[in-house]
C-alpha cells in the first residue's frame, strides 16, 4: 500500500468522517483556503487509481467512499513510520516521545497499562 501524500490523507481523513461523499461536500469540510474543485476532484481520482477510493456513479457526478478503513493505513502507516524513523524498534519511538514531547507521568502510565493487557490477551 502507498503512502499518502498531506493532500491525499487531508481528502481520506474527510471521506472516512463522512463514510461516502461528493467532491463538493468534501470541499464544503476542508478548511480556507479552499482548494479548487478540478484539485480536489483530481485528488479523488489518484485515491482512486491507487485503490484506497472507489464511487458510484449518478449521471455524471461521482459519489466517493473508501475502500480502506482508517484503521488499515494507521496500521500500515505506523509501521512504515517506525521502519523508517526508528529503526523498526517501538522502543525507540515511545523513547523519542517521552523526551521530546514530554509525555506526562500519567500518559507512560496508561500506554504502560495498555501494553500490559495486551500481553495478557497474547497469552491467554
Amino acid at each position: 500500500m502507498k503512502e499518502l501524500t498531506r493532500a491525499e490523507e487531508q481528502v481520506m481523513q474527510i471521506l472516512w468522517e463522512l463514510e461516502s461523499a461528493f467532491v463538493k461536500e468534501v470541499i464544503e469540510l476542508i478548511p480556507e483556503p479552499k482548494p479548487a474543485y478540478n484539485t480536489v476532484s483530481t485528488i479523488v481520482r489518484i485515491l482512486e487509481k491507487k485503490g484506497f477510493v472507489g464511487h458510484v456513479a449518478f449521471g455524471k457526478s461521482h459519489r466517493y467512499h473508501p475502500l480502506i478503513t482508517k484503521k488499515e493505513y494507521t496500521r500500515k502507516f505506523m509501521k512504515g513510520f517506525v521502519r523508517n524513523y526508528f529503526s523498526n524498534s517501538y522502543r525507540d519511538m515511545v523513547s523519542f516521545f517521552a523526551k521530546e514531547e514530554q509525555v506526562s507521568l500519567s500518559e507512560l502510565e496508561e500506554v504502560k497499562r495498555m501494553v500490559e493487557e495486551q500481553i495478557k490477551k497474547q497469552s491467554s
